[in-house]
């Protein structure tokens, strides 16, 4: 079992991401009993079947789109996005989507190429969970999360830009 950054601390992960192998397709795939974060596509095709299960998460990848689970998010414990490499910026953009307009309010953990350098950025859009890349330490990746003092955008995580928030000289209270 590997640790993963959740709620800002560092935690053992009990569930397990399913990755298709080379030749294996989502229809054939067999899902393992437990706590089992699955690919769209399988959750896709094979939605009978998994439907019954109460521990069950999704993940999307970064060319599929969010939407493709509405009205369906409530149903998982874990929504997941793959970052594929550390310059895809896509799944910022998707966990964005998934807090703003799709309202979805449970864990939501970025997998894949994670490092430090995005933690800040990526609880500002709306992660709240991070399996850091196995060959980084994650108690130091944890400190990313407080790189930044103070954020100028506004964002998932503060809806206000720096501007509104600080009152200027001059200015009333």
């Amino acid at each position: 079992m590997r640790d993963i950054i959740k709620n800002r601390a560092v935690v053992a992960d009990d569930w397990t991401v399913l990755r298709l192998n080379e030749g294996e397709t989502p229809e054939a795939v067999t899902v393992p009993e437990g706590k089992v974060i699955v690919p769209l596509k399988v959750w896709q095709v094979q939605r009978a079947a998994l439907d019954n299960r109460a521990e069950l998460g999704v993940w999307i990848g970064s060319s599929e789109r969010p939407e493709e689970l509405k009205g369906e998010l409530d149903r998982f414990k874990v929504v997941a996005v793959d970052f594929p490499k550390f310059a895809d910026g896509r799944g910022y953009s998707i966990a964005y989507n998934l807090r703003a307009r799709l309202g979805y309010a449970g864990e939501l953990r970025a997998i894949g190429d994670v490092l430090r350098d995005q933690l800040f950025y990526m609880s500002r859009v709306g992660f709240d969970a991070f399996a850091v890349r196995a060959d980084r330490d994650v108690h130091d990746a944890l400190k990313g999360l407080t790189d930044f003092s103070e954020p100028y955008q506004s964002s998932w995580d503060r809806k206000s830009p720096l501007f509104r928030r600080v009152q200027r000289a001059g200015e009333p209270a």
